[in-house]
Parts: structure tokens; C-alpha cells; sequence
């Protein structure tokens, strides 16, 4: 009783903290401007932190581990091509969203596809996020809720409620100053754990070299390539579209392009959040991997009977000391928060510049600062429902559900994006051509997951393979409609494509 209080005493203070943060920026919020984007003058260094907050959820915080623990690093290997595209972000798509000071990315594909294209992409994501917004909080309650003994109910309300309260009243702003104080309470409850366990092991952190290596748990996967399994080359293609779909079109990471107040800045933080991310991956997998040495020179007839995803729960209530436990399980609060903050701001910030001003154009801003307000209220109190009732559902279920999830959304993100950089003959007839194609794809994938397809029309799809087909598919169905049926754009992509020049920024008037 005496730990667990003492690790709730922690997390009191934790929360007390961020609440505080959203009262603060709550009086800097005159207009949108400074809801969405912190009148764009926030600095390029709190916004590479807030991009790897941002990057590192809770599922991040317990998964990797996880799976360094039951297998390998090959989960790492997506990783690895988030510098390449952080490069390419700086080199293309920054700029683009910079100028003529743009508010999300779906504005873009308005000026080149128009605005029927611009309405069925933001939909697509708003979807995704409040999706994604559910399963992190559930995901993040079930061990937050043992670790603290207290009901997940309880816990998706007070960290669900919390999250939504200091973004609804603080805007971005509030996003990224939390996101800059959870990533370094994160970062520094890995570096506790991984410690830890170095000063537990006899041999420290050599033994877990020769260990690891002994077991073969440093390894990336095998060489060879396959649809069905999660090879290297595999994981190589998960990552490279992963990464330039997440620097080209997620709204959350757009949104801080355009908050920085110059290009050089927001290039500095996107560069900050590669040199950051990457490493800290390397610490989760790291801790993962030090954990299975710890339970192979210290067995726990415990340990051999669980599930890989509540080993660091279990280490981090029996091996930790009260007060330090607290640390960890506020680090894994700050995990989620952060992914959570943004993804409720990027849902805020969609429904009123892609869906409010589209349908009525623009307005009074206090009116729209208004609506920001609301949306937001609307989005946070979807993700708590939706979280209650995901925690109701049976883990396993719950895990199908996350692949369901990805296998319907697999929608192909980036290609509308990179069509649209690079090749100016295809137009808006092409783009809904792919599109469609892509959905076709997505119907399949779901067949095919449930074995509902004869057998002749299956084929050994992994989950991670369904995101990159269906980009493949997207890519060529385009490529071809725009070939056979050319499309006139009468000048329109002025400024559009990366053949017109360079981009040029539209700085702020002073």
C-alpha cells in the first residue's frame, strides 16, 4: 500500500503539472492563429522535442521492449530510414507546406487536385486519428491501471480528461511545451530501467552482450524478402513509407513545420527529432533485450507464464524501488500523453480549416477559435468512449482489432502527395482513379485477413506488407489513368510541382 501511494503521489504531480502547462497558454490563445500554430514563433529546438514526444508513445514505450524481449530487433528496422526521410522532408516537403502559409497538409492537395480531394483525404486521417487516439489511451491504461491498482475505467477517464484538458484550453502551444517536458520525463525513465537492470546483472552490460548474442537477440531479421514474414527488406519498405507518409501528410507533424518561425528552423527540428528518435528506439529495444538477460540469469517461474507485454510491468513493480517506479510509470504516462496532445490538436485543427472553411468559407475568427475549442472537446471525449469500450473487449480481441484497423486504413497517404511533387500530368481523375483502387485493395486485404477469399485468391499477406502495396497499387492506377487518359491542367500547378522552382516561404508580416 505504502508503494502504491507513494507511486501515485508521483503521478499527482505529474498530471498537476501538465493541467497547470493548459492553464498557462489558455491566455495566449487570442485566434486560430495561435491555436493551431503558436503565432509561428515557436523555436525550432521545442519543436524537434516535440516531434520525438510525439513519435514515442506508450505502445512504443511497452511494445518495443516487448518485442526485443520474445524475439529480435527486427522492429527496429523501420527505424533506422527515418533519417532519409527527415532529409527528404527538409530538401521537399517543408518548404512546400511553408509557403503561402498553409495550415495543414490537406490544403495542398486542394490547390493541386481540388477540394474534393483535399475533403476524402482529411476524413480519411480525422478517422485514423480518432482510432489511433482510443487505442493508445486503452493500451496505455491496462498496465498504467495494475501498476497503480486502480480500474482501467478510472484511468482512461483521469488521463484521458487530463490530455484533453490542458490541449482544448492551451492549443499547440501547450502541446509542444508538454510534449518538451513528457519526452525528457520518458527519456529519462528508459535510461532508469536500463540502468537498473545493468546494476542487477552479475556482469553487467557485458553479460548482456554475450547473452544476447548468444540467443541471437540483436538481430535485424533475415535477409531475404517475403510478403508473409517481417524480413529485413520488409521492414526496410515499411519504414521508408512509413516515415516519408508520417513527414509529408500526418497533420501533427506538418502542423509543427508551419508553427516554426522560419524555414531554417523548422528544418532544425525536423533534423533534431531524426538525430533524437533514432537512438531512443535503439535504448527501447536495449532495455527489451537487457530484460531477457535479467530473467535468463535470475529465473522467475512468474515471468515464464506471461505474455512479453507485461514483463515491464511486472519488472518495474517488483524490481524497482518505491518512489523510482513512480518515475517509470510517470514516464509511460508522458509516452502516451504526448501522441495523444498532438493527435487531439490535429483533429481540432482538420475540422476547422479543412472542413469548416471549406463548407463556409472563412468566418469570424473568434467563431472559428470557438469551433477549434469544441472539436477538440469532441475528439477527446471519442477517444475516451471509444478506449471504455476497447477496454471492455478481450486483449486478443483487442490486438485483432488493432490489425483490422490497419488493414482498413492502409489508405494510401503518401502517394497523392509524392504524385503530386513530381508528376504534373496526373490530375484529379487520376488521383480518384488510384484512390479507388487503393479501397479495392483494402476490401481484399480485409477478405484475405479472415480467410474469406477462395483459395485460389489468397495470398500470405503480413499486416506490416498492407500499408506499401496498397501505395504500389495506388501509384500505378494513377500512372496509368494519366497515361491513357491525359488530363489538361491550363497552368494551374504553378508553384505546385517540384519542375516550377523552388518553393518560395511567405513569411509572416511583422
Amino acid at each position: 500500500m505504502h508503494t502504491g501511494l507513494l507511486n501515485l503521489v508521483f503521478v499527482v504531480v505529474f498530471l498537476a503539472l501538465m493541467a497547470g502547462m493548459g492553464v498557462y497558454f489558455a491566455r495566449r490563445n487570442k485566434d486560430t492563429e495561435a491555436y493551431f500554430l503558436g503565432g509561428r514563433k515557436v523555436p525550432g529546438w521545442a519543436l524537434g522535442i516535440s516531434m520525438v514526444g510525439n513519435a514515442i508513445s506508450s505502445i512504443t514505450f511497452l511494445a518495443l521492449p516487448a518485442a526485443a524481449f520474445a524475439l529480435d530487433w527486427r522492429q527496429l528496422t523501420p527505424n533506422l530510414f527515418m533519417p532519409l526521410a527527415a532529409l527528404l522532408a527538409c530538401w521537399l516537403f517543408i518548404p512546400f507546406f511553408r509557403q503561402h502559409q498553409r495550415v495543414t497538409a490537406y490544403e495542398y492537395l486542394g490547390e493541386r487536385y481540388g477540394q474534393g480531394i483535399r475533403l476524402y483525404a482529411a476524413l480519411y486521417n480525422l478517422a485514423g486519428q480518432l482510432l489511433r487516439l482510443a487505442m493508445v489511451l486503452c493500451l496505455m491504461a491496462i498496465p498504467l491501471a495494475e501498476m497503480l491498482h486502480i480500474r482501467e475505467s478510472t484511468a482512461i477517464i483521469v488521463f484521458g480528461g487530463i490530455t484533453c484538458f490542458y490541449t482544448v484550453l492551451g492549443g499547440i502551444e501547450a502541446v509542444i511545451w508538454t510534449d518538451v517536458v513528457q519526452t525528457f520525463v520518458l527519456l529519462g525513465g528508459a535510461f532508469l530501467c536500463v540502468g537498473v537492470v545493468l546494476a542487477k546483472l552479475p556482469g553487467g552490460i557485458i553479460q548482456v552482450f554475450e547473452v544476447g548474442s548468444q540467443f541471437h537477440k540483436f538481430s535485424l531479421g533475415p535477409m531475404d524478402f517475403s510478403l508473409s514474414e517481417r524480413t529485413f527488406l520488409l521492414m526496410t519498405l515499411v519504414g521508408l513509407i512509413g516515415f516519408v507518409t508520417e513527414f509529408s501528410s500526418s497533420q501533427a507533424t506538418v502542423q509543427r513545420y508551419i508553427a516554426a518561425p522560419s524555414l531554417k528552423e523548422a528544418r532544425k527540428a525536423t533534423l533534431m527529432c531524426a538525430l533524437v528518435s533514432l537512438p531512443t528506439w535503439v535504448l527501447f529495444f536495449f532495455l527489451g533485450t537487457c530484460m531477457f538477460v535479467f530473467y535468463q540469469v535470475c529465473p522467475s517461474p512468474e515471468v515464464a507464464e506471461m505474455t512479453s507485454d507485461n514483463v515491464l510491468p511486472h519488472f518495474i513493480l517488483t524490481q524497482l524501488r518505491p518512489g523510482v517506479s513512480g518515475v517509470i510509470i510517470a514516464a509511460i504516462m508522458a509516452a502516451a500523453m504526448s501522441t495523444l496532445s498532438s493527435s487531439i490538436n490535429a483533429v481540432s485543427t482538420i475540422w476547422t480549416v479543412d472542413f469548416l472553411r471549406v463548407l463556409r468559407g472563412r468566418v469570424d475568427d473568434a467563431f472559428e477559435l470557438a469551433n477549434a475549442r469544441i472539436a477538440a472537446c469532441v475528439g477527446g471525449l471519442v477517444m475516451i468512449l471509444g478506449a471504455w469500450w476497447m477496454s471492455s473487449i478481450s486483449r486478443e480481441s483487442l490486438y485483432d482489432l488493432g490489425s483490422i484497423t490497419g488493414a482498413i486504413l492502409c489508405f494510401a497517404g503518401l502517394t497523392p502527395f509524392l504524385l503530386g511533387f513530381f508528376v504534373p500530368r496526373v490530375g484529379n481523375r487520376a488521383i480518384v482513379f488510384g484512390m479507388v483502387a487503393s479501397l479495392l485493395f483494402s476490401v481484399y486485404n480485409i477478405l484475405n485477413y479472415f480467410d474469406l477469399l477462395p483459395a485460389a485468391l489468397a495470398l500470405k499477406i503480413h499486416i506490416y506488407a498492407a500499408t506499401p502495396i496498397c501505395n504500389a497499387v495506388m501509384l500505378v492506377a494513377a500512372l496509368l489513368f494519366a497515361w491513357i487518359a491525359p488530363e489538361r491542367n491550363c497552368g494551374r500547378l504553378q508553384g505546385l510541382t517540384v519542375w516550377d522552382g523552388k518553393p518560395k516561404e511567405v513569411e509572416k508580416n511583422s
